[in-house]
């Protein structure tokens, strides 16, 4: 009889981002990713959203390590955080430890962890747990599925995958090894991506990618070619780089996380752009505009990335006008979307010629769609299934999949963050849930933000603020000062001059006679009746709910 082994999931189910799960066996814990996601419309003054780490820390010491399957943020990018108080070693292929040490150094963490380089194909034993590491196709080069063989049979986590028959370096997905492992001991769980779950047929190859770009180039000749995608997808740099090329162009990088990942990939014999063909930022803007290609951070819209400040005409670098044409080699992000058409915008008012994934061919996808699921499902035939990365609607229509592919239905199990599971020689049950809430990154602060805090950040942004202040003689029974009434987002003052009035009183007749049916009435309690009063009033004639602010001082 093998001792269990738990799975818990603490993000990245139910959402896109914040990936992270964790895996038990005697004792010790193996993490599966660790990373971020970036905020939505609502979360007001947010910066990054982290996993909820507190049930990580309470176990101490007990982390064996970090396996991290790709170079994306949203599976490495907390480990910045969480390494200020937990000190584990980080495993992957060298060039996700190189985006992945990115960040760290930045934190000033990297002497709290040790970075263990593993290969295709390698299998490593990490404390109690002998990991085996798959090669996958994804939009960042050197990903990894995970087998973890344990007591309890084999856990396979798929990583973020595609089955891409043509991939631009010519590293498959290795569907023989998924096939050998599940045909020689099996495999008891399996974890897969479903980003695409619900989306039919099979995702378009990268190298489609390439020719879409050649022709734009060709159609473009003679003009400034900006274009933009994720500064870690190396093979689209690649494609980009080689239809600049083609036709003559130089190459410019532009934003700081591109410039980094270029040299990177570059330095590790990934990227093949000769130096001759390379030019710094600054030295492009004397060249003949068809001469230059500029790849740019910035696809997603975010409001300070160089595609935002050069749309704003903000970028002291690139000033952009009808004679250029700029690429967006990507698709938004769901919930960057306003963002994105707002840069387009902003640069189609420049006289700016823009392409993008709804006109042109211009992106493909990372992530399997449905029939690449099946063929995955059909191969590594696991014993139990649970659909992971994604929105619960990418879940459910995976786990719809597994059904269809021959996996019982009970044992396909949708789980959300929060949920364990505990593996043994009589199945898989669920056991009592864990934190994993969202934890918000604000400026330096971690934790600082909770929903109170949210909340009135969301009130102050719909309905504005009113401050109300009256000085009171407490002794005397009456009101000395004011009330004087300030707003911020609620009217304007200088056009609602009578309304204001009003307010002040309705406020001073309240107070006054709280103030007589108690002298002694002290500063809380008139709080209370000015910010009841003032709420009431605001509310009366405007239909509105600011925040009201009470401020009773005492003469």
């Amino acid at each position: 009889m093998s001792p269990p082994v738990t799975v818990t999931f603490l993000g990245g189910l139910g959402e896109i981002g914040r990936n992270c799960a964790a895996v038990e066996a005697e004792g010790r814990i193996l993490l599966i990713d660790c990373g971020l996601m970036f905020p939505d419309a609502d979360m007001l003054g947010v910066d990054l959203v982290l996993p909820d780490f507190r049930w990580l820390l309470e176990q101490g010491d007990r982390v064996e390590g970090c396996i991290v399957t790709h170079g994306h943020e949203d599976h490495h990018g907390g480990l910045a955080y969480l390494l200020r108080d937990l000190s584990f070693p980080i495993i992957g292929s060298e060039l996700t430890l190189g985006l992945a040490r990115n960040r760290i150094e930045e934190a000033g963490l990297l002497d709290r962890t040790e970075l263990v380089v593993v290969k295709d194909r390698e299998r490593r034993r990490f404390g109690p747990f002998d990991c085996e590491f798959i090669p996958v196709t994804h939009s960042v080069p050197h990903a990894f599925a995970t087998a973890i063989h344990t007591g309890q049979g084999t856990i396979l986590h798929s990583g973020d995958f595609k089955l891409d028959l043509t991939p631009v370096d010519g590293r498959l997905t290795d569907l023989a090894a998924i096939g050998a492992i599940a045909e020689d001991e099996g495999i008891r769980l399996l974890l897969a991506d479903s980003t695409n779950a619900d989306q039919a047929g099979h995702s378009k190859s990268e190298t489609s990618v390439g020719k879409v770009l050649y022709d734009l180039f060709h159609a473009h000749e003679g003009r400034r070619i900006i274009t933009t995608c994720f500064a870690s997808h190396i093979h689209r740099i690649q494609q980009i780089a080689d239809a600049a090329m083609a036709f003559d162009r130089v190459v410019a990088t532009l934003g700081l996380s591109m410039k980094k990942n270029v040299r990177l990939a570059r330095e590790m014999g990934l990227l093949d752009i000769p130096d001759s063909h390379l030019r710094d930022i600054d030295d492009v803007g004397d060249l003949e505009p068809g001469r230059v290609c500029v790849i740019s951070t910035g696809s997603q819209g975010e409001p300070m990335s160089a595609l935002s400040l050069m749309a704003n005409r903000s970028s002291k670098f690139l000033h952009l006008d009808e004679n250029d044409t700029v690429i967006l080699s990507s698709h938004p992000i769901p919930g960057n979307e306003m963002n994105v058409t707002r840069v387009i915008d902003s640069l189609m008012r420049l006289g700016v010629q823009v392409v993008h994934s709804g006109i042109e061919e211009v992106h493909a996808t990372g992530h399997a769609k449905a029939d690449e699921l099946k063929t995955y499902l059909s191969i590594a035939k696991p014993e139990w299934f649970v659909p992971v990365h994604g929105e619960y609607r990418h879940l459910m229509a995976h786990a719809a999949l597994g059904r269809r592919m021959g996996v019982p239905d009970d044992r396909v199990l949708v789980c959300e963050d929060g949920d364990r599971l505990e593996l043994s020689d009589d199945g898989i049950r669920r056991l009592d849930r864990v934190p994993a809430g969202y934890l918000y990154v604000d400026g330096l602060g971690i934790g600082d933000v909770g929903g109170g805090v949210l909340r009135d950040r969301r009130v102050l942004a719909e309905e504005g603020v009113v401050v109300v202040i009256v000085g009171v003689d407490v002794d005397a029974g009456t009101v000395v000062m004011g009330p004087e009434v300030i707003t911020r987002g609620w009217v304007h003052a200088e056009e609602a001059e009578d309304l204001l009035e009003e307010c002040r009183q309705v406020v001073a007749a309240e107070v006054g006679a709280a103030l007589a049916d108690d002298p002694k009435a002290d500063v809380d309690n008139l709080g209370r009746v000015v910010r009841r009063a003032a709420g009431r009033f605001v509310n009366d004639r405007t239909r509105r709910r600011p925040m009201i602010v009470p401020v009773v001082m005492e003469a």
